[in-house]
């Protein structure tokens, strides 16, 4: 029986090598901005579940594409202080406030 598992996982293994450890190396070298990214990511999404819109709604009032809204939303962008202060002008959101990055 464990032969025949050995022989499915031989054959459906992937031929190329995984990322998974330099992808945990780069969280750990980012973490104290991606904190912050999520931090964004989370207001945003609050913002969106309270006044009931969608993606396409936040990407019209931000004046970017609905692409960059979910680039946003997955919390792995590396913001700069204007983009930042232009979110919140925009949504009228506050992107540090502590109810926000719960």
């Amino acid at each position: 029986m464990g032969t025949r598992a050995v022989e499915f996982l031989e054959s459906h293994q992937s031929g190329e090598q995984s990322t998974f450890a330099s992808d945990a190396q780069w969280r750990r070298e980012n973490a104290s901005w991606l904190k912050r990214s999520r931090s964004v990511a989370l207001a945003i999404i609050n913002f969106m579940q309270e006044n009931n819109l969608t993606r396409n709604d936040v990407a019209e009032r931000l004046k970017v594409s609905p692409q960059y809204v979910s680039k946003i939303l997955s919390g792995k962008v590396n913001f700069s202080f204007k983009t930042i202060a232009e979110i919140e002008e925009r949504l009228g959101v506050d992107c540090f406030q502590a109810a926000a990055c719960v």
